[in-house]
């Protein structure tokens, strides 16, 4: 399948956080969902709010920039947050036992860069970059695999 893309304008916090409880919805375990961006771009939010909103009980939900990895019980799985900004080679990747989490359970991933090759081909990639107002941020998913077009086409009937 072709590379297929969709773009939009995320005008303030509240908005960001629905678009995270509908993909949240969708997601199953071996789902991976890459989060690009510069700092303070809103991958964490994104991130935070899709993870509470499928919860099986509430719960904080910290940014995992010094654990690396965060886990949690959901109601579509088993869910690893993990932010790879502090890693600095693939070999560390493997050490957080990422490359079988991709296989059995729900996976967000913030710096996706730091994969390198362990990064799934069937992903969606979400990139996010700061808009003019405050609290807005340009989204843009990327996708090849045929299961995240209907996630994706639900955010544009939102």
């Amino acid at each position: 399948m072709a590379c297929q893309t969709f773009s939009l304008l995320l005008g303030s916090a509240d908005e960001t956080a629905r678009y995270a409880q509908t993909l949240g919805a969708t997601l199953r375990p071996a789902d991976v969902v890459l989060l690009e961006g510069p700092v303070g771009a809103g991958k964490t939010h994104f991130a935070r709010q899709l993870i509470q909103s499928i919860l099986t009980d509430p719960e904080d939900v910290p940014s995992p920039t010094f654990t690396l990895v965060q886990s949690y019980e959901t109601t579509r799985g088993t869910l690893w947050h993990a932010d790879l900004y502090r890693l600095s080679s693939v070999f560390e990747v493997e050490e957080l036992g990422l490359s079988e989490a991709f296989e059995t359970a729900i996976c967000l991933v913030e710096w996706p860069d730091r994969l390198g090759a362990l990064a799934p081909p069937d992903a969606l990639t979400l990139s996010f970059s700061p808009a003019d107002k405050e609290e807005a941020r340009h989204l843009t998913a990327t996708w090849t695999a045929q299961r995240w077009s209907d996630p994706i086409q639900s955010w544009a009937a939102a």
